[in-house]
């Protein structure tokens, strides 16, 4: 999907910066499995060629063959290696075989900007329309995703607050689910859904099919895997500790008060769109205004905007009508657009986890990014204390600006 959108050029006489900098390496991955490859049935595979899917990712060249064997699966991978499809498409197999109504598979997930693309994503590539899902999530309204629900929906796609709410009220049943996918796992016990997930599963059938993603295997995440998953098969591709390598990472010591002009120049230096992350709502705002004034289109996503703002946000940039999206941490896992060009870390990110979330956006499915981070010259033992937990070494560039107009080195 074209993500660049066109914008207007016009003539300015105003003193501008020049900012010194290099262009980044290309640096491209070759894979040798294909789709073609794996034991699919044949709407599935037209589905994946009718959208160019033919060469699968580590991650999914990995987990799709054991999990089509109705094996437990799990897997830890750095964000943006493609475990959505890893996990759909034996989900899309398994009611490929199935005519019962209501929900044989549940994929549980922590935000609802996630749980949408998921939904998005199956529809995309399922074998058929009478393959139907249901959408759970809490701040939309109740009304269609019940509805769903009542038709007979065989997937759920759930966040566990508003599942485990219907769960409580009798509107949903799970007595039918043969698999379950925990996505982000991680992410659910950070945000204290432990207690809920342990509920929604006493609601499963226990023999079923369970799927387990995560950025990390450490502490709960292990006692999770322990509870839920019966002999899995372990997959873990690279280290998922540090960002994937086929981002590029630059970090330019910059004053505070030259941050804006920088992104501006980066803006006019490469090309592509630009996922923006800053540290506060309010700064989201500052900086999309500012980019909007000088003439860039940007808009913003945060925790203050309304659900339909951040759907509308989050379709605007993926279809390109929006170069920049600027966000708050909340996006750093919930979005998942394709060909994102460049991350911003406008702000430094509090912990080295939120770095790596933050550059996942970037470089997915083994395509090319690049991530820039801003640190003011008092910043610098932030940076270097994230690198030394990562275990990188970024490119690191010191702005030097004086009057004249911007030009690239």
């Amino acid at each position: 999907m074209h993500l660049c959108a066109r914008l207007m050029s016009g003539s300015d006489c105003r003193p501008q910066r020049v900012w010194r900098l290099t262009e980044p390496e290309e640096i491209h991955t070759i894979l040798t499995t294909q789709f073609s490859q794996f034991s699919l049935s044949p709407a599935l595979m037209a589905r994946l060629d009718a959208n160019k899917f033919e060469t699968p990712t580590p991650v999914q060249a990995e987990a799709i063959p054991p999990a089509l064997e109705g094996r437990d699966v799990l897997a830890t991978a750095q964000t943006g290696t493609g475990k959505t499809l890893s996990y759909l498409i034996p989900v899309i197999e398994m009611l490929q075989k199935s005519e019962a109504r209501g929900a044989q598979a549940l994929i549980v997930l922590p935000t609802r900007e996630l749980a949408m693309q998921v939904e998005t994503a199956f529809k995309t590539i399922r074998s058929n329309s009478r393959q139907s899902v249901a959408l759970v999530v809490g701040g939309m309204a109740e009304r269609n995703q019940l509805e769903s629900i009542r038709r007979g929906a065989q997937l759920i796609v759930a966040t566990p607050g508003r599942l485990e709410d219907y769960l409580k009220r009798k509107l949903v049943r799970l007595d039918g689910v043969k698999i379950l996918v925990m996505d982000e796992v991680d992410r659910m016990l950070d945000m204290g859904f432990q207690p809920a997930i342990a509920r929604i599963a006493a609601t499963l059938p226990a023999v079923r099919q369970t799927l387990c993603y995560s950025a990390t295997l450490e502490g709960s995440v292990k006692e999770v895997a322990r509870k839920y998953l019966n002999n899995p098969v372990r997959i873990e591709i690279g280290s998922v500790l540090k960002p994937a390598e086929n981002v590029e990472l630059r970090t330019f010591e910059v004053e505070s008060d030259k941050k804006q002009e920088l992104l501006e120049h980066l803006l006019e230096a490469d090309k592509g769109s630009f996922l923006v992350f800053v540290r506060t709502k309010h700064g989201a705002d500052r900086v999309a205004k500012r980019l909007t004034r000088s003439g860039w289109s940007a808009t913003q996503i945060h925790g203050d905007r309304t659900q339909a703002q951040r759907n509308a946000a989050l379709r605007s940039f993926s279809e390109g009508h929006h170069r920049v999206l600027v966000a708050t941490d909340v996006a750093a896992r919930g979005i998942d657009v394709a060909n994102v060009a460049q991350v911003i870390n406008f702000d430094i990110p509090k912990m080295a986890e939120d770095f790596v979330h933050r550059v996942g956006r970037t470089g997915r499915a083994s395509a090319h990014g690049v991530a820039s981070t801003f640190a003011c010259p008092a910043e610098r033992n932030d940076l270097r204390k994230i690198e030394r937990t990562l275990s990188l070494s970024m490119k690191h560039f010191r702005v030097r600006a004086t009057a004249a107009v911007v030009a690239a080195a």
